[in-house]
């Protein structure tokens, strides 16, 4: 934990009229308050008696549990998944063996089996005890449980009971219990099954039976072999066709592409070739004619280059070409009419030849029909033999599944004589050990919560925003009644250095402004040291060289006449009164520049005096007679003398003591300050720790002045 960095810091200004809460708590407002870790660890150091009286209480009532609760016996044994022959379709029989764990702890630990076990026990008579009754007069209840190892078949069970023998005797019974109950719950299951299968047989054998009796019937109005025989000819009488009307149709084409020409006599005679053999007849005499006109035309031109027109032999050509041309245009108009008689003949052999293949399509089409029904009701057949051979197969396979053991399980090791196991006494032990470490820690911790007393600077600091201007050590009294107040030379070295500290902070502020003359010490509670402060400080800043006031303000019940040996009265109550004059009241203490006013006859009512004019006229007088006037106070919550009384000095040093002053109860104290516009100079940490690690101050005692020189 960190010293606290405010200890020597100066003051805030405190400007004439101001009126609001100076320093860090100028805005009134209080930072909330947490549970540091340090807190909670004094804390755990504090309370370290309660775990261990927690611990050694939940000890006990572990022990009085062991000694009070029956003993366990625990017997051990063990199953394994046996290797049999597996038989064709046994499968319809199989487990789940990923969650044969799971259901043989459910089924082990069943009321049925239970109830089968204790049965067979009941009706054994090789010598088994009898049954042992618990405390409801019920047979004596038995834990299972089933484990597994790692890629094992082996599965171990455990029994544990309050009675040894029948703890072993039990065991034996449950695992025989469960493989007698597997084999008859596989007979039912059998059962069940070939009664389902065996009623499936028979639906599946009159379908059967109907189908085979529609392929019977249509079998005799239809003569299978005679139609295929049919549909076979038939369908090749069909391709025939078709290949004529090929022909046909290419022939056609060829007619039309002759008809098309200019002139038919000139057509090629590769083309004429293929051509009827009518048009190919009438097509030779017409081409020997064009070919000679052509001949004729070629000797003609030849005959030209030689010969006149007129020439006898050129007109003999002409008369020879005309003649060859007339006959050419007779065959060629001959020719064309026998073109035309051909393709009509075409067209007419291509229509009987479509309208025969029409006819035989229909005729293939009916055989086809009839055989395709035929082959339909054949597959049906087929199909419901299929199943109904498979329903008579699964009825025999389970038959004989029924009748011939295929458990796979079996008892590997019998149960082992029961031994006493001290288990539960351990976790018992343990459970209590670790809840009785974990109530006392927890019931530490709620304390820690709820006491929100200052333990160290740092949570002052923390939870008053940084408001720390001084901090007083704790000092023993030796035995002493009350603590000696500061001297001269006073061999408390740290002690009187924390009163010079604080009297710093008043002397030396960080910004320029009138310094507080009039100081008022105040606290939220009583015995949180106030009292003793403010003798101290005075006495500090007296022996400074300060002229200095002393004010016991404390009404009610003040002493601040008693640590300075002096009168209570005449005092501060009769000044407020006025019957006294301040000389009267005016006391003189050993040091020559401290003077003391003490509290005074206490009146009825003491808060009505602060509200007089007669305390601002003191106040007044005081300031002009005095460097500094300190006041001592009632607590804050023991009267409402100190929120009438705060307002009209100059500012307010709150004092709060270490393990005992509540941080709730300093900040309601400080709040109600602030609201009644009460000018705070800061906290002063009462009663600090000086042997703390964290504490750091003044405690070098060979710098102290002995006036001697080394």
């Amino acid at each position: 934990m960190q010293p606290p960095t405010s200890v020597n810091s100066p003051l805030l200004p405190i400007p004439s009229g101001d009126r609001s809460v100076a320093g860090p708590l100028e805005s009134g407002e209080m930072p909330a308050s947490s549970l540091p870790v340090g807190r909670l660890l004094r804390c755990l150091l504090r309370f370290w008696w309660m775990p261990v009286l927690t611990l050694l209480l939940g000890l006990a009532g572990g022990l009085a549990w062991v000694h009070w609760s029956e003993p366990v016996f625990v017997s051990k044994a063990s199953m394994w998944e046996t290797v049999k022959m597996r038989l064709p379709d046994s499968a319809l029989f199989s487990e789940d063996l990923q969650n044969v764990i799971g259901t043989q702890t459910e089924l082990l630990q069943s009321r049925t089996l239970r109830e089968a076990s204790l049965a067979w026990l009941r009706s054994s008579t090789n010598g088994v005890p009898p049954i042992p009754l618990g405390k409801n007069a019920l047979p004596l209840p038995v834990s299972i449980r089933v484990s597994a190892s790692g890629k094992s078949s082996v599965f171990s069970i455990e029994a544990s009971s309050a009675n040894q023998l029948f703890t072993q005797t039990y065991l034996d019974a449950l695992m025989q219990t469960y493989l007698d109950y597997k084999k008859n719950i596989r007979k039912v299951i059998s059962g069940d099954t070939l009664a389902s299968i065996t009623e499936q047989v028979q639906h599946w054998e009159r379908d059967l039976k109907i189908e085979q009796d529609a392929l019977m019937s249509y079998e005799r109005t239809n003569n299978l072999a005679i139609l295929q025989e049919e549909g076979m000819v038939q369908g090749g009488y069909l391709a025939r066709l078709k290949t004529q009307l090929s022909d046909l149709e290419l022939e056609a084409r060829l007619l039309n592409a002759a008809a098309q020409e200019p002139h038919p006599s000139a057509v090629p005679l590769a083309a004429s070739a293929s051509a009827p053999a009518p048009a190919a007849e009438a097509a030779a005499p017409g081409q020997a004619l064009s070919q000679e006109v052509e001949l004729l035309r070629m000797q003609r031109d030849q005959l030209r280059l030689l010969l006149r027109p007129q020439h006898p032999r050129m007109l003999k050509l002409e008369a020879s070409i005309q003649r060859a041309e007339k006959m050419r245009e007779i065959y060629t108009r001959q020719t064309h009419e026998q073109w035309t008689a051909a393709r009509q003949a075409n067209r007419v052999k291509m229509e009987n030849l479509l309208a025969s293949i029409a006819e035989w399509e229909t005729r293939v089409v009916s055989s086809n029909t009839r055989l395709a029904e035929a082959q339909r009701l054949k597959l049906n057949v087929q199909r419901v033999q299929s199943v109904y051979d498979r329903l008579v197969l699964m009825v025999q396979n389970v038959g004989i599944s029924r009748n011939i053991d295929q458990e796979s399980f079996a008892i590997l090791e019998p149960a082992s004589p029961a031994k006493r196991s001290y288990l539960r006494e351990q976790s018992g032990f343990a459970l209590a050990s670790a809840g009785g470490v974990v109530m006392g820690l927890g019931l530490a911790v709620l304390l820690g919560f709820r006491d929100d007393r200052f333990t160290s600077a740092s949570e002052v600091n923390s939870a008053l925003g940084d408001a720390l201007v001084g901090m007083l050590p704790q000092v023993r009294r030796n035995g002493e009644a009350a603590l000696p107040l500061l001297a001269l030379d006073d061999p408390r070295h740290g002690y009187a250095e924390s009163y010079r500290s604080l009297r710093s902070a008043l002397l030396f502020q960080g910004t320029p402004g009138q310094r507080p003359k009039t100081l008022l010490i105040a606290s939220a509670m009583p015995h949180e040291g106030k009292s003793t402060v403010s003798l101290n400080l005075a006495r500090t800043l007296a022996l400074a060289g300060s002229r200095v006031l002393l004010v016991d303000g404390d009404l009610r019940k003040g002493h601040l006449h008693l640590g300075l040996n002096l009168k209570s009265h005449p005092g501060f109550a009769e000044l407020l009164l006025s019957t006294t004059s301040p000389a009267a009241a005016l006391q003189r203490d050993i040091l020559p520049n401290l003077f003391f006013i003490a509290r005074g006859a206490c009146p009825v009512h003491p808060g009505d005096l602060f509200l007089s004019p007669a305390l601002d006229a003191l106040l007044k007088r005081w300031r002009a007679d005095y460097d500094y006037v300190v006041m001592d106070s009632s607590p804050v919550f023991a009267a409402d003398d100190v929120s009438c009384l705060a307002p009209k000095v100059d500012g307010t040093l709150f004092i709060v003591r270490n393990h005992q002053s509540s941080s709730r109860a300093v900040r309601e104290a400080l709040d109600l300050l602030a609201r009644r516009q009460a000018r705070l100079l800061g906290v002063i940490y009462n009663g600090a720790d000086a042997t703390a690690h964290s504490y750091h101050y003044y405690k070098y005692a060979d710098y102290q002045f002995t006036g001697k020189t080394a």
